[in-house]
């Protein structure tokens, strides 16, 4: 039998697990001091809801439920919608919705939340794409000025520092913008969509690349797609203090107030020792449920973004049947892992006791080191030769150990003896 995991997965080992709760326990120590509370939500959802147009593209990678008890044969005709009834959660931001939205009635308001755990999509198996992966989320609902946007950003900047990850940009921009943008430049509103796409790869196929697309593929005249390059250009790189004004002469059919959160957002980022933030007019993110201000984390060590998110105010009014003002980040916690140093081995001794010595003994030492040290301490029974299984304590992670033979005085035990390069 094949003992490897499916297609897409991973088994992690002990060091790789002990990186990855180190990592989520200082996240979770930085959002739960400003506020944010953990939930947890089922790995399973109706699957009307995981295909209601929330997630995007993402829908086209759902791992659909079989429902219970099918009867076999099937018929011929059997339509695939016949045969299942849940789907595995491909993001935590739908059953966040759903959550919300039966919950509401004994959550405070607003409230922040917090959410760690797997995911699934059918992602075609390559190198560092998984089918399973952890998600780590948290979501600002009721609020809807620019707090909530400040707020996450800082929290989860703060959150990347305490991981190590210092040194990040924070990419701040608008869907409000981009459509305004889009306008003024004389895109067509049936080719916007392509267009935000084409820019999104501004950074991959520079701006020769994209306007090859924007003439050739989006089919826009030459004099659109240059006039959509000039007006990016102009909003590239500005200050916290010219975000507005610049925005409002650049593009003239932006909404004031969406200006003046932008400048507002900013002016919140700009206050933050050690973040350094840019406004990016080419930053589109792919989630159609986005309604305002989005924003990215990028770090030198990484090609992508390690964190992203914003505002969907109309998501969970989907659920409620009324507008709920709703804000996200999410970080790339596979992406961070990959990023941040492993975690320091921790002292562990094994008691080494005879195949003579009871095991009461051998547990009531262990015991009273763990009281006394600290650290890891595990009892272990003697086999083989002495030196080989020394050797192979070491490689299981042990940084010492303590002979245990019968008719020890336990009560004066000699000092644990350190392994491997440390061993005297």
């Amino acid at each position: 039998m094949d003992n490897s995991p499916a297609r897409g997965t991973r088994d992690l080992l002990p060091a790789v697990v002990a990186t990855r709760d180190r990592v989520l326990e200082l996240i979770q120590g930085v959002y739960s001091r400003f506020g944010y509370q953990r939930i947890e939500t089922p790995a399973l959802e109706r699957i009307e809801r995981l295909t209601a147009g929330q997630g995007g593209d993402n829908e086209k990678l759902l791992f659909q439920v079989l429902k219970r008890g099918l009867k076999e044969p099937l018929a011929a005709d059997t339509a695939v919608s016949d045969l299942v009834d849940l789907g595995l959660r491909y993001d935590l931001t739908v059953p966040l919705t759903r959550f919300y939205a039966a919950q509401r009635d004994k959550l405070p308001s607003p409230f922040r939340s917090f959410q760690f755990g797997p995911v699934w999509r059918a992602e075609r198996p390559q190198q560092d794409r998984f089918r399973q992966f952890a998600q780590c989320d948290i979501d600002f609902i009721g609020e809807p000025s620019v707090l909530a946007e400040a707020e996450l950003i800082e929290a989860t900047t703060a959150a990347l520092d305490a991981v190590g990850l210092t040194g990040a940009t924070v990419r701040l921009s608008d869907r409000r913008f981009l459509a305004a943008l889009a306008s003024a430049a004389g895109v067509p509103d049936a080719a916007r969509a392509g267009t935000f796409v084409s820019i999104d790869k501004l950074d991959k196929i520079g701006w020769d690349g994209v306007t090859a697309e924007l003439t050739g593929e989006r089919g826009l005249p030459a004099e659109v797609a240059a006039a959509v390059r000039d007006k990016i250009e102009t909003l590239s790189g500005l200050p916290a203090d010219k975000v507005a004004d610049t925005l409002v002469d650049t593009v003239p059919g932006l909404p004031e107030p969406v200006a003046a959160e932008l400048a507002e957002t900013a002016e919140c980022l700009a206050a933050l020792d050690g973040v350094t933030w840019a406004f990016d007019p080419t930053l589109v993110r792919g989630m159609g449920y986005y309604t305002g201000q989005i924003f990215e984390i990028a770090h030198a060590g990484s090609s992508g973004s390690i964190a992203g998110g914003g505002r969907y105010d109309e998501l969970i009014g989907r659920s409620l049947g009324k507008a709920v003002p709703a804000c996200g980040f999410s970080i790339g916690f596979e992406r961070i892992i990959r990023l941040v140093a492993p975690s320091a081995v921790p002292d562990r001794v094994a008691v080494l006791y005879e195949m003579d010595v009871p095991v009461a003994d051998a547990l009531a030492v262990a015991r009273r080191l763990r009281v006394e040290r600290g650290g890891v301490v595990s009892p272990v029974p003697r086999s083989g030769k002495f030196a080989t299984q020394l050797t192979r304590l070491e490689t299981d992670g042990y940084t010492g150990f303590l002979a245990l033979v019968p008719g020890q005085d336990t009560d004066a035990l000699a000092a644990v003896r350190p392994l491997g390069r440390r061993r005297g």
